[in-house]
């Protein structure tokens, strides 16, 4: 019997063949961490450990709140800032970078073959490069700040096997609403989700990195995409090292395969207050909205605003929304600024704002008032999420969105398109 992606790398890390369950020990290749490097230093400290054992391994991305809305984010970004020095931590990038998923990928440290652990739960979206990447809490990683390894339990594989043409109006947010919403938020619950298919094949990386990213909304451990010829021409002048590409193989054992035909399918939300709770847009058209938000490590790429920018393109926004427009990083916001994209949702009336998480975790930035509603390119919908447990939160594709930002209501793209 073959093997499965998440056996034959978790294997190799660990020196020895493994099965589904069997607890191993491992080295990471990579760590993340941002904002909330702050508590976890003082973690590692606690544990009596005065240096790091490979700090060069460490990758720490200052997203979350960026510039620093309140004193005490602005204490905690001085926090990290000295842990830099006093480590010696190469690889950190201050508050002008972007969000961290984003910015890891872009600077060339998500690679496939890869064990890369995260202090962030959608660590999960370096599977589009061919990773294994996942995310783990504080206390984890400043056990691997102190000592490089962690006990990692191998999981079971999900092959969700996805074919068929978009129709018009339709994109991977849609798709992976879809998914969430028929599995369930712990569908895929500490499994290893792997993405295949024609519809896989064809897409960018960019969406590639939507559906990674969003296998932990589905539970996922990892999610992941063989990596191919748009995987190394992302990564030519990117990456930061050698790498080595893992296959499943053609007879590996899943626990399930799930097939979905793309061309069939509809614009589709997710309805407050969870990620599975799916609709598809005929359901929801028609309902008010307050605020429109496009961006986040999800959806916050160059595909993203040419979507939304050629649905806004000589109109505007309805006067009573408020579109949040966040590029995931200084990298995208130059190449859209160039492009003309940016310009282009300004004139429509979107608010430009800096790269960064910004109130996708409701920190600042366009957080809610009571009772009122946001369509939401983001991850999550929990309540509270943006801020404001009176608030609601609809999450869509940028298509749609944009849609929604024009008519003041949700709304269809393929009407507006």
């Amino acid at each position: 019997m073959g093997k499965t992606f998440a056996e034959k790398v978790l294997g190799m890390k660990a020196g020895k063949d493994v099965v589904p369950g069997e607890i191993i020990v491992a080295k990471a290749d990579r760590l993340m961490s941002h904002d909330n490097t702050s508590e976890i230093s003082k973690t590692f400290k606690s544990i009596g450990v005065s240096k790091m054992a490979d700090p060069d391994k460490l990758v720490i991305i200052l997203d979350h709140c960026v510039p620093a809305a309140t004193e005490k984010y602005a204490a905690n970004h001085k926090i990290v800032r000295e842990f830099v020095k006093e480590q010696g931590i190469k690889n950190f990038f201050d508050i002008h970078y972007g969000i961290c998923h984003q910015v890891f990928a872009e600077q060339g440290f998500a690679l496939p073959g890869k064990l890369i652990l995260g202090s962030d739960s959608h660590t999960t979206m370096y599977g589009a490069l061919g990773a294994f990447s996942a995310g783990v809490g504080r206390t984890e990683m400043a056990a691997l700040y102190a000592t490089g390894e962690l006990w990692l339990k191998v999981p079971q594989s999900f092959k969700i096997v996805v074919n068929g043409k978009f129709p018009k109006g339709v994109s991977t947010k849609d798709l992976v609403l879809h998914i969430i919403g028929t599995i369930g938020a712990d569908g895929a619950l500490y499994k290893s989700v792997e993405f295949t298919g024609e519809t896989i094949s064809d897409m960018s990386i960019s969406d590639r990195m939507i559906l990674a990213n969003m296998a932990a909304e589905m539970g996922a451990k990892n999610g992941y995409i063989a990596p191919d010829e748009k995987t190394r021409e992302f990564l030519k002048d990117r990456a930061r090292e050698e790498y080595t590409e893992i296959f499943p193989d053609e007879d590996a054992h899943y626990e399930e395969v799930m097939h979905i035909d793309v061309s069939k399918l509809e614009p589709t939300l997710a309805k407050p207050h969870t990620v599975d709770n799916m609709a598809v847009i005929g359901e929801l058209k028609g309902i008010k909205i307050h605020q429109a938000l496009l961006g986040t490590c999800t959806n916050g790429r160059l595909e993203d605003f040419e979507a939304a920018a050629s649905i806004l393109k000589g109109k505007k926004i309805h006067p009573e929304v408020r579109m949040l427009v966040f590029p995931a990083s200084k990298e995208i916001m130059l190449k859209a600024m160039k492009l003309g994209y940016l310009e282009t949702l300004a004139e429509a009336g979107a608010v430009l704002m800096n790269p960064g998480c910004g109130p996708c975790l409701g920190a600042h930035e366009g957080i809610l008032a009571a009772d009122e509603i946001c369509i939401s390119t983001a991850n999550r919908n929990f309540k509270g999420r943006m801020g404001n447990k009176d608030a609601m939160v609809y999450l869509a594709s940028p298509e749609t969105a944009a849609a929604s930002a024009l008519k003041g209501e949700i709304a269809d793209p393929r009407e507006v398109m």
